[in-house]
């Protein structure tokens, strides 16, 4: 099966390529223009980009958006995590703010929606991760707020960009919205997909 994925971010790319590793996940062609990600929540921005893919290919299309929400900052980043330190920010200043704003061992959470669409069919799948916030980034893996994130699935200590590839995709919250979404496809298909897509789709 072959899904467009909706983003312009190679770290994305990447990731989902594995995490979905039984679908062909095509990157979004250069002609395409991503919408502003203007929405209140996660599931919105996801929707209007998959959305997007999808009207401009003519095919199924997925899109996700994806953030941290900190406790004692009453939510925030959220949907700005991208942007926390400024519309241009880099993944460390973003970093930097967090430490330098939120408490060592404050509550976190990571969230991601992932949106379906092919046609009229929409769909949302959401995955949360949580943890506490570290009093120093540590580890070369992973990306974003991952060197400063403690989860709580892992007992030793280690944050998310200490940890192997595949422990971190067991436990994500990209991770586990995309097994989500990689459940419902195979019940799909095993239903038949009444209008037939998602059965000739490979």
């Amino acid at each position: 099966m072959r899904l467009v994925l909706s983003t312009r971010n190679a770290h994305k790319v990447r990731e989902f390529a594995g995490l979905l590793d039984c679908v062909d996940v095509a990157p979004l062609p250069d002609e395409v223009e991503l919408p502003p990600e203007t929405g209140d929540t996660f599931a919105e921005n996801a929707l209007v980009k998959a959305r997007t893919a999808a009207a401009a290919t003519g095919g199924a299309a997925i899109a996700d958006d994806s953030g941290i929400e900190s406790a004692a900052l009453g939510g925030a980043p959220g949907v700005r995590s991208a942007r926390f330190a400024g519309e241009h920010a880099t993944d460390e200043e973003n970093l930097d703010k967090l430490l330098r704003e939120a408490p060592a061992g404050s509550a976190l959470a990571y969230v991601c929606a992932i949106a379906y669409v092919d046609g009229d069919e929409e769909r949302l799948f959401e995955g949360r991760c949580t943890g506490t916030l570290a009093a120093e980034p540590r580890g070369d893996g992973g990306f974003g707020y991952d060197p400063a994130f403690l989860p709580d699935d892992v007992a030793d200590g280690r944050t998310m960009a200490e940890l192997a590839p595949e422990e971190k995709d067991a436990i994500s919250h990209r991770g586990r919205a995309a097994h989500a979404l990689l459940r419902w496809l195979a019940e799909e298909r095993e239903r038949g997909c009444g209008s037939g897509r998602l059965a000739s789709a490979d």
